[in-house]
């Protein structure tokens, strides 16, 4: 059982704002749930293929690009156990509570040591948090899942990643930004764009055995959710953008933090751009009309 608290940490005015309506409640939750996972030398060939990097520049003993951990993060909910929207729960069942949208929010991760490609790899996963609320968009429910990757026989966690979604009620109107003004020009050290296509969108899910519909049922994204299109998983999101500093900015990096404001669609461009301040840097996605859709800070 956990026993929950106020959570302060959802304001952006897409979701309506949030309410003093605030719950406390007991949540009854499973055990942490630890599965032994292979960081495989074919699965990570296979994430270097979707990247249109060559796969044959990697081999066993080689550290997996920091990033790619999502490999080591697929659930095995069974099918009869998703969610109505197919949502897996990225190793642990996620509730229902009769709100049947589910976007993520952020995630944190800290990296502290290397995985080798190869090696046996033990997750350990749980449900960190749960709170829900009531905003003037409905009810919501914030929940926050924590996972720890240890190597084999080692003590202490390679990585450490928490994940935090939004449970939302039922879509009220088109989450379709046509009609909007495009922001301001885009300024930044370093730029990128990517567009992500449906194959794109595609392979990660299936690398990741996500079945989340947004990503994969243009109907069910459209018609029963409310969105133009496809949404671009919010992963795939972090992954272009830590490509974009391990290639681009040559940055090693120790740990990240996202915030996930706006959804991105299939087919459109996105924009990565990454600010230097100081011995920091500051990533951001931007939309097809210059909006802030993603926000990462950066540790080096």
């Amino acid at each position: 059982m956990y026993l929950l608290t106020k959570y302060t940490g959802v304001t952006d005015e897409k979701y309506g704002g949030v309410t003093d309506n605030n719950e406390t409640f007991m949540f009854n939750s499973s055990e942490m749930i630890t599965r032994q996972e292979i960081c495989s030398l074919s699965m990570v060939r296979r994430v270097a293929a979707m990247l249109d990097i060559d796969p044959d520049i990697f081999a066993e003993g080689q550290s997996l690009p920091r990033g790619w951990q999502f490999l080591l993060m697929g659930a095995d909910t069974c099918r009869s156990s998703l969610r109505s929207d197919g949502f897996p729960g990225l190793g642990v069942p996620m509730p229902d509570l009769g709100l049947p949208r589910l976007l993520l929010g952020g995630r944190s991760v800290k990296f502290s040591s290397e995985i080798p490609i190869g090696a046996k790899v033990l997750r350990t996963s749980s449900i960190k948090g749960l709170t829900q609320k009531t905003t003037d968009a409905g009810p919501m429910a914030v929940v926050t899942l924590a996972h720890e990757l240890r190597l084999d026989l080692q003590s202490q966690p390679a990585l450490v990643e928490t994940q935090t979604y939004l449970l939302l009620s039922q879509q009220s109107r088109s989450s379709d930004d046509k009609n909007a003004e495009a922001a301001a020009s885009i300024s930044a050290d370093r730029t990128a764009v990517v567009v992500p296509d449906d194959t794109l969108l595609f392979q990660f899910s299936a690398l990741g055995f996500n079945s989340h519909k947004i990503h994969i049922d243009k109907i069910y994204a459209r018609d029963v959710e409310g969105f133009p299109d496809l949404v671009v998983n919010g992963g795939l999101a972090t992954l272009l953008l830590t490509e974009f500093i391990r290639k681009e900015l040559n940055v090693d990096l120790v740990g990240f933090k996202t915030r996930h404001v706006a959804p991105l669609f299939c087919g459109r461009p996105m924009t990565l751009a990454a600010q230097r301040n100081g011995d920091e840097w500051v990533l951001k996605v931007f939309n097809d009309k210059n909006r802030l859709a993603v926000e990462m800070e950066v540790n080096i």
